[in-house]
């Protein structure tokens, strides 16, 4: 049975792919690029059918979601007239948010004999486990983390975001639309109105919403994740163990304690 990478933009297809015993097909939506992969089939979302088929083609039995994906504009125009039918049920859950979306997605690839497995299943490396990986942990650092878990979860329950910035137990901004880059840069540019940092830094906070399925849309950080910290004159990452892929560890960890940052698997 053939597994395709169903790609988004970032390393992390590169990273599963390097990890497969059998090289995958490789699929992207037109105007991806996932970096260090050739991609070996393109497709739309108004062709979504048709894309079925052509997998059904290839022999693929198996498919793992992986990348950054934004929700494209669609051309009716494009549409054929199988994945037309699809579409009332794909807009109502897109009206929902991200996490229904990509419940939505999960169903049909299933309907249409597709196994859909999960980066956990594929590679639970990239998903470290409880423990401080850098750095040192305070217990003002702990009290924000609770106070930042507890605002993901809620953010969560209404499908919105699966992050949040907390210092000195204010929440200096959550993630939302744009992402994790935009929520930190958008911190960085707070000046005045966040609390003394001689107090405590604060950190920004990655966890899966309430009830997610795991097989899609995993928080994803990286080094950029840690530069952007920093940048955002924030004192460490934290996330909830096992559930945050984490891309190139090793590296990770040398770049926090080069920028002075605690990096945390929080149970």
């Amino acid at each position: 049975m053939r597994t395709a990478i169903i790609a988004g933009e970032g390393l992390l297809p590169a990273a599963l792919a390097a990890g497969m015993d059998e090289p995958p097909l490789v699929a992207a939506l037109d105007g991806l690029a996932p970096e260090g992969l050739t991609v070996d089939l393109r497709f739309r979302v108004e062709r979504l059918v048709p894309f079925l088929r052509a997998l059904e083609r290839d022999g693929v039995g198996q498919v793992i979601f992986a990348g950054a994906v934004s929700r494209p504009r669609l051309d009716p125009a494009l549409l054929d007239e199988a994945t037309a039918n699809l579409l009332p049920r794909l807009m109502a859950a897109m009206a929902q948010g991200d996490d229904a979306t990509l419940r939505v997605v999960i169903e049909l690839f299933e309907e249409f004999g597709f196994s859909v497995v999960g980066v956990e299943q594929v590679a639970p490396a990239l998903l470290p486990g409880v423990g401080v990986l850098a750095g040192a942990v305070t217990p003002r650092d702990e009290a924000d983390a609770t106070r930042a878990a507890a605002i993901v979860a809620a953010l969560g329950a209404v499908d919105v975001g699966q992050g949040a910035v907390v210092a000195q137990g204010l929440c200096l901004g959550v993630e939302a639309l744009p992402g994790t880059d935009a929520l930190l840069a958008q911190v960085a540019g707070i000046g005045a109105l966040r609390p003394d940092p001689a107090r405590g830094r604060g950190l920004i906070y990655k966890a899966t919403k309430p009830g997610q399925d795991r097989r899609i849309d995993l928080p994803t950080i990286g080094p950029e994740t840690l530069r952007a910290a920093a940048a955002a004159g924030l004192g460490g990452v934290a996330f909830e163990a096992g559930s945050v892929i984490c891309l190139d560890l090793d590296r990770m960890q040398r770049l926090a304690s080069e920028l002075g940052l605690f990096l945390w698997a929080r149970g």
